[in-house]
Order: structure tokens, then sequence, then C-alpha cells
């Protein structure tokens, strides 16, 4: 039948295979015989001092012509020999992994006696062949175990002919399944001696060379199929990943936080500053942009009577891409009523300790080459001393913004300071220059001025700071959050005052958003908000060097 995975077909298969390069053979350890790899350029035959890459195929890109259409050829053979190239299902396979488990007992060349008949799946990553004895390493999602494919018992079970099928028709990159029972060969590798075979998906491209590998950087991104077939530890950190946002799940619902989910498109940016990408909407003849962050629509939620929400979704800012910024990426925003900045600053301690304990296992990590400690409590600082430490004076002691300027220009911060013309915006300037980077440990850098912070609730004690505070870790943002304003009259004038700065041509500043000022003036408890980088979490955890590692598909330019 079309739907089974073509055993019926490679046992009755009976087809002298009219190649010579089926038949080529290679003298190696006393002449053994040995078949190639039929769509081989060359008569070169895989083996563990021959072609190393275990494909039977000359070491080339993956990718080129001269392979696939030698596989295209191979693919009609199969379809005349009655062989289904790409089948319709596949037997329930148990895991390599649990597979290598079960079986850790046997003893090399020491086969299973319980009767149990294992069914494995996965993709062949190596391939040597010899003349009645075959050997093909495959791989699943757990790991990987080795196929041991004797010609006696393929045939015995699968009739004449079907160990020179599998011979001729198995090559790297293929996807296969396989039923038999456990045995350790003599040099030790667990394997499943195989009874029965079938292809399950044939690959029409080689894999890149075993040795060489899949490397180049860029080839890893435009190709993350590539990548995650060669590569285990980028497959690994977006399994991490998933691992990290699921975690983060468990611990808000475990504490009463609903998820929400809010538009993607919005009438305009808010919630950030931030160039928003455009887009136009045909039936409601409408100008839009893509999200540049969820705050406002969550807010407007805590205002209709919400207590605890969070969402954890894309968004999207038009700026430049590098190694910490990708143009769309994901963050969680959550929202506390009858909570403030300090009780955001528990929970942000909190859950990421969490994740890093049931994800990674340890709150003591290692992120390219430094050793960070993410045992609480953390470093808590104000803005204003960083900046002082610095600049050896109080804020508050310069007379005017021109003589902070110079001061910051003596203490070497430059031309960044150059038509900053608030006392706020200089400092967080020069706390940017000079003292980011230098928070490597866990830091909660507090208490950020009122002209940098236009959604967060005034300080109670210090006249023009605000009560907001960002997370530090390895020198990077990767936590935002405030007390938040809940004063509609003082939110009006800093949304004014951020139109104003549009209106001059800062593409990042936002404008005045009457929806949210409606809700605002219906009234909302005092709230704590949250915001956290998901992707900059995850690469911490994971030791990721690049948030291009940390996402599947990450933005690249386009190739000229």
């Amino acid at each position: 039948m079309a739907g089974e995975p073509a055993f019926v077909g490679l046992i009755s298969l009976r087809r002298e295979l009219i190649s010579s390069r089926l038949h080529s053979r290679w003298n190696w350890a006393r002449s053994c015989r040995m078949c190639t790899s039929p769509d081989s350029s060359a008569t070169k035959v895989a083996s563990s001092k021959g072609n190393k890459s275990g494909t039977g195929e000359k070491s080339k890109d993956a990718g080129s012509g001269e392979f696939r259409g030698a596989r295209l050829a191979k693919l009609d053979q199969m379809r005349e020999a009655g062989v289904q190239p790409f089948a319709y299902e596949c037997p329930a396979a148990q895991p390599a992994a649990s597979i290598q488990q079960a079986y850790s007992y046997l003893a090399a060349g020491e086969e299973s006696e319980d009767g149990n008949e294992l069914v494995v799946a996965g993709r062949i990553y190596l391939r040597r062949v010899f003349g009645k004895l075959a050997f093909f390493t495959v791989k699943d999602d757990s790991g990987s175990i080795q196929l041991y494919c004797e010609k006696k018992k393929v045939e015995e079970n699968m009739g004449d002919g079907s160990f020179k099928t599998l011979k001729a028709f198995l090559d790297t990159g293929d996807i296969v399944t396989a039923k038999g029972v456990a045995k350790r060969t003599e040099k030790g590798e667990l394997s499943i001696n195989i009874s029965e075979y079938s292809v399950l998906t044939k690959a029409l491209q080689p894999l890149p060379d075993k040795f060489h590998g899949f490397t180049d950087i860029e080839k890893r991104y435009r190709q993350r199929h590539l990548d995650l077939i060669c590569n285990e530890s980028s497959k690994s950190a977006l399994r991490a990943r998933s691992k990290i946002v699921s975690r983060i799940r468990r611990y808000l619902e475990d504490r009463d936080f609903i998820e929400m989910e809010t538009p993607v498109f919005h009438a305009q940016a808010g919630g950030a500053e931030a160039k928003p990408f455009e887009t136009y909407h045909n039936s409601l003849e409408r100008q839009l942009i893509l999200r540049i962050a969820t705050e406002l629509h969550l807010k407007r939620l805590i205002v209709g009577g919400f207590e605890r929400i969070f969402e954890v979704g894309r968004v999207f800012r038009n700026e430049g891409i590098s190694t910490r910024h990708n143009p769309e990426f994901t963050s969680l925003e959550l929202y506390q009523a009858y909570a403030d900045y300090n009780d955001m600053m528990d929970l942000t301690e909190d859950l990421i300790c969490d994740a890093a304990v049931n994800v990674m296992g340890s709150t003591e990590l290692e992120y390219q080459g430094t050793s960070i400690s993410l045992s609480k409590p953390w470093q808590r600082v104000s803005m204003h001393e960083l900046v002082e430490e610095k600049l050896g004076s109080s804020v508050r002691s310069f007379s005017s913004v021109d003589d902070l300027r110079k001061a910051a220009i003596d203490a070497g911060v430059g031309g960044v300071v150059e038509g900053v013309d608030t006392t706020g915006e200089l400092v967080a300037k020069i706390f940017e220059e000079l003292c980011e980077a230098e928070l490597v440990q866990p830091t909660f850098v507090t208490d950020y001025p009122k002209e940098v912070s236009p959604l967060a609730k005034p300080h109670r004690a210090l006249d023009g700071l605000t009560e907001r505070f960002e997370l530090y870790i390895v020198g990077r943002e990767t936590a935002n959050a405030f007390s938040e304003l809940t004063d509609p009259i003082d939110q009006r004038e800093r949304f004014e005052a951020q139109a104003r700065k549009k209106e001059a041509g800062d593409e990042e500043a936002c404008g005045v958003d009457e929806d949210f000022l409606a809700a605002l003036e219906q009234g909302m408890p005092p709230t704590g908000g949250l915001g956290i980088g998901i992707d900059r979490l995850v690469m911490l955890l994971t030791n990721s060097a690049s948030i291009r590692d940390v996402i599947a598909f990450p933005a690249l330019r386009s190739i000229e």
C-alpha cells in the first residue's frame, strides 16, 4: 500500500543494479570488499580510514548540483524498483537515548536476549559499507544510535537482494526506520542489529562534510535547517529557549498572573522610544504601525479590572542589527496592581533565578568566559550614584546643564552629549557611556531621570527622578520596570513633550495616545510593571554570544 513504509517493496526487490558505480571496490584492510555510495562522483568508499564523512561523496558544499543530479537519478531507480522514497507513515519508534540507557549494561560483543524488537527512526549521519556488513549512525531528536546491518539477517527477513538494495539506496542525510534487537559490537558501540529497514525520506542533498562541518556563521543563520542538522549546540540553545519561556509562564501562572494577547497593529507607537515599522491596512484604509511594545494595551486591561497580567510576544523596532539587537524580538511584559517597582525588583530576581535553576540547573553561570552569579540578593544602586562615582561630584552640585556637560566631556564621554539640553538626559548619556559596560554581575540601576522615563511615576522622595529600574547583567540591559504612572494629567504632559520631540525630527519619540489617556482617566490602581527581553535572557542562560544564536530565523541583510 502507498501509505506503508515500503518494507514490502524492499522485501520483494530482486532487481540487479546496473551501474558499475554501485559495485566499485577499494583495497582497504587486506582488500576487504566494499560498496561505494551510488551517487559518488568517485569510487572511493566511506570508511574509518577513508572518506571519514561517511558519505561516499567527495567533500563539497551541501547543495552541489552534481550530487543532487545523482540523487535524483537514484530517486527514479527507487521508484522503478517499487520503493516509496517519501513514506506516508512510520512505525512507532523508540527514542535513541532511551535505548542507549536501557541497554547500557550490554558488554562488548553481547546481544540482548530480552526478546524486545526495537524500532528506531532518524536521519543517517554516518555511512560505512563493507561486503556483507554495513553500519549507519542515525540521529533522532534525543540522540544517536548505530544500525548494525548484516547481510544474512537482513535477507532472511526481507528477501534476497534486500541487503544490496540497502547499500545502493541509503545515503547520508536520508531519513530511515529500522527494526531489530540491541547489540553491542566488539568495539563497544551500542547498536540495533536490524532485521528490517525502510526509507522514510530520500534526501536530495548530501550533508556537509563531517570534519569541516557547517561552521560558516553567515551560512548557519541563512540555512538554519542545515545548522540544526549539523550543530547540536544550535538545537540545544533553541530547546533551552523553549524551556525558559515555558518556565517563565509556569512561574507567573502559579502566582495568579493571566496571560493576555494584545494587538500587533497599532495606530501609533507607544510604550517605548523606538522607530516603528509602518504598514497600511487596505480594508480599513488606514496607516498602521507594528507595535514597539505591548505596554499601553496591557495597562488598559489593568484599568479594566485585571490585577495580574502578562504577555509574551513579538515586538518590532525599525533599528539596527547587531549581536544584541534584532528588529523583531520577544519580550515579556507583566503588570501587577497594588504593587510598585520595589515589588518588581523582588519578582525579577525570583523569576530569573527560578528559570536558571529549573532549566539550566544552577544560578552559577559562565558567560563568554566570565563567571556570573545569580544568587540573591542582587546589587541595587541608583543611576545618580553610578554617574557621580565617575564624575567625582554630585549631579545636583552642578549649577547648570552646561557645567554638567563640561564635566561629562572631561570624564571622557565625548560628543554624544553635544546638543543634550536637560540634566536628566545628560545623566542618562553619561551612564550609558561610562557605567553600563562595567555592570557585569546582576545589578538593578534605579531612580531614572524623569526626562527619559515618560511612563514611570515620579519618585516619592527624590525630585526630578522616577521610580524606575533597569536590570543589567554582563553590561547589557535585561529588564526594565516602573512604578507605573497613574496620573492622567502628568501622563498627558509627558506625551506632549514626546510629541514635540517627534515634531522636531526625533524618529524614536512617541505621540499622544488619546485612547490610553481616556482609559487612564477612568482610574488605574497603583501598579508595578516589568519588561524582560526574552532573547537577551536566553543569551545569558545559554552562554550564547549573539542574539542570532537564540532566534531560530534572525533578520539578515540581503545577499547582493
